[in-house]
C-alpha cells in the first residue's frame, strides 16, 4: 500500500462505518509491518490491530520494551503525512515508548 492508495480508500470511507474503518487501519498497519519488517517495535492501533515492526532486537515475553499507540485517525494523518512525528508526540497524539519507538524514518507512506 502506498500513500496515493490510502489516501483514496480512506476518501471513500463512509462516516460512522466502523467495520469499513477497521479494514483500512488493518490493511495499511499490515503493509507498514512488511515495508518495514522486524521485531523490535509493537505498533498499536487499539482495537483494530497490532504488530511488530522494525529491525532490531526480537521482542517475546511480557510487555515489549517499544511501543507505539495512537488511535486510527492519528494512525491515517500519520501515514499520510498529514500529520509530523514530533508534532505528534507532542501533543499526546502518539504515545511512543522505549530507545527504538521512533518511526518517523518510516512515515509517511511512499
Amino acid at each position: 500500500m502506498n500513500r496515493e492508495e490510502l489516501s483514496a480508500a480512506r476518501a471513500g470511507l463512509t462516516p460512522g462505518d466502523r467495520a469499513a474503518l477497521g479494514a483500512l487501519i488493518k490493511a495499511s498497519v499490515r503493509a507498514f509491518a512488511e515495508q518495514t519488517p522486524g521485531h523490535s517495535v509493537e505498533l498499536r492501533v487499539p482495537p483494530f490491530v497490532a504488530v511488530q515492526c522494525v529491525e532490531g532486537p526480537r521482542h517475546t515475553r511480557g510487555t515489549p520494551p517499544n511501543v507505539v499507540e495512537l488511535d486510527a485517525t492519528a494512525w491515517l494523518d500519520l501515514a499520510l503525512g498529514e500529520l509530523d512525528w514530533t508534532q505528534g508526540v507532542a501533543t499526546g497524539r502518539i504515545n511512543a515508548s522505549g530507545p527504538r519507538s521512533d518511526l518517523s524514518a518510516y512515515l509517511p507512506f511512499p
